[in-house]
């Protein structure tokens, strides 16, 4: 995983981390198929209980294309949180070129019934290191 090019942000005490890694071995350039994957870490840092309802993504490719996604929880679990836990899954991204962004939200459900939403800082997928290096600057 590469934490130069994840990202850390927190929201009303939720923090979320993010680390991608490109997959070579699952990826196709010559078919111009590049595969990342990603490890999240939710960590709620507020004095409430949480559960993370829906997730929505905007993943943008290297020449500007972009891919909202949108659906409910993370990999098929929609996890509740208590004050100091943590839950932490991987996942995936295809994208047509070496490189590209994502970022996107959590919507969230306090304890007393308040949505609100968790935002999710950009983070660069890379997949060679001349590419991660011109992210990085």
């Amino acid at each position: 995983m590469n934490r130069e090019l994840g990202s850390d942000t927190t929201t009303l005490g939720i923090r979320v981390q993010t680390e991608p890694r490109f997959l070579p071995e699952e990826s196709t350039p010559e078919e111009k198929k590049y595969i990342f994957a990603y490890r999240v870490r939710i960590t709620n840092n507020s004095d409430r209980v949480v559960q993370l309802l829906s997730r929505r993504w905007v993943i943008v490719n290297g020449a500007g294309l972009r891919h909202d996604v949108e659906g409910e929880g993370v990999v098929g679990q929609q996890p509740t949180l208590r004050t100091g836990e943590t839950f932490e899954y991987t996942s995936w991204a295809p994208i047509s070129t070496e490189w590209g962004t994502m970022e996107g939200a959590y919507e969230m459900l306090g304890e007393q019934g308040q949505a609100f939403t968790v935002h999710i800082a950009r983070f660069y997928l890379a997949s060679r290191a001349e590419v991660r290096t011109a992210v990085e600057a």
